[in-house]
């Protein structure tokens, strides 16, 4: 069955790529090369609702969307849904990175807690839609480290790991994030609705 996944962003195709092989193997993910909508949403469902409907009508396939960021528990659950725009209307991935660690600099690690949120919608065409959520739960590093992933990754460390030996989803493999990831978290939820299909 094909899908269309909503998104101009090769590393979440890739990423969702992997985390669909791996559980539904049935499933065909195809590129969207459609218009890119305006995601004036003010929370991850809307926007991941704006964008799956718009590829949705644009291919007349089911689609899924995905909208996610860092919410930082310090600046309120900021950056959020700016979290792409962060530094300012570009998607400076850089930039964005080192803006959230310069506003963070002065901050003790007990209080640099924050969460990874994926929520992924599904539209059919003519039909339902849903939305369902992933958190990846963890806290901020002083520094990034690691040369994988994208974004925020190379500064979050997830909750979970042996004390000592915490890396961050900069150092993991491809396979250990899509294990993990809130993209991951909220695609087994989607599961059950994407048997319905």
């Amino acid at each position: 069955m094909k899908v269309v996944l909503a998104t101009h962003n090769p590393h979440k195709v890739a990423e969702f790529q992997q985390i669909v092989a791996a559980t539904r193997p049935d499933l065909e993910i195809v590129a969207y090369d459609g218009p890119e909508p305006v995601e004036d949403g003010v929370t991850f469902a809307q926007n991941a609702l704006i964008k799956a409907r718009a590829a949705a009508e644009h291919t007349g396939l089911p689609a899924l969307a995905d909208d996610s960021g860092i919410c930082v528990d310090v600046l309120g659950g900021s950056p959020g849904v700016f979290s792409a725009y962060w530094a300012g209307q570009k998607k400076d991935a850089t930039a964005n990175l080192e803006l959230l660690l310069d506003q963070l600099r002065d901050i003790a690690d007990p209080h640099r807690a924050a969460q990874f949120h994926a929520t992924i919608a599904l539209v059919v065409p003519g039909g339902a839609e849903h939305t369902v959520q992933g958190i990846w739960p963890g806290r901020l590093a002083h520094r990034p480290a690691g040369p994988g992933g994208f974004g925020y990754d190379p500064i979050f460390i997830p909750d979970g790991q042996d004390a000592g030996a915490e890396r961050t989803v900069g150092e993991f493999t491809d396979a250990e994030k899509q294990a993990q990831s809130h993209r991951a978290r909220a695609f087994q939820a989607l599961i059950p609705l994407l048997a319905e299909l």
